[in-house]
């Protein structure tokens, strides 16, 4: 059987952070800093609490976030940027700006955008 080529690097990270959620949780986690798992949750309003323990668990598993236990009753649950995670995030402050300047369109930025589209 023959074996399969690693994927491309850019595609591996793409997969990552396009999981649903995903780039919103780590933009959360990068401003906020460490965030318990509640908190977390009303930081991203509509994701559940399933979906968010999903994709926790997955950036957990590729190094991104640290998961910390306090082992209180019940157990306290909180969730942190590691190295790897915090490489995100200028990345995601510079789409943070670019969704500031775009959200909520108005009339004259929807112009703008149309013209700049026609513009050869």
């Amino acid at each position: 059987m023959p074996r399969s080529t690693p994927p491309c690097p850019m595609q591996a990270l793409l997969d990552l952070l396009t999981g649903p959620w995903t780039t919103y949780i780590l933009w959360v986690l990068g401003t906020a800093g460490e965030t318990r798992f509640g908190a977390l949750r009303r930081a991203v309003p509509g994701i559940s609490a399933r979906l968010l323990t999903v994709r926790l668990r997955v950036l957990e598993q590729h190094g991104v976030i640290a998961r910390r236990v306090e082992s209180t009753t019940p157990p306290q649950v909180s969730y942190a940027l590691t190295r790897r995670g915090e490489e995100l995030s200028g990345i995601l402050d510079s789409l943070n700006d670019v969704a500031r300047r775009w959200y909520p369109p108005t009339p004259a930025a929807n112009q703008r955008a149309a013209h700049d589209a026609s513009v050869p």
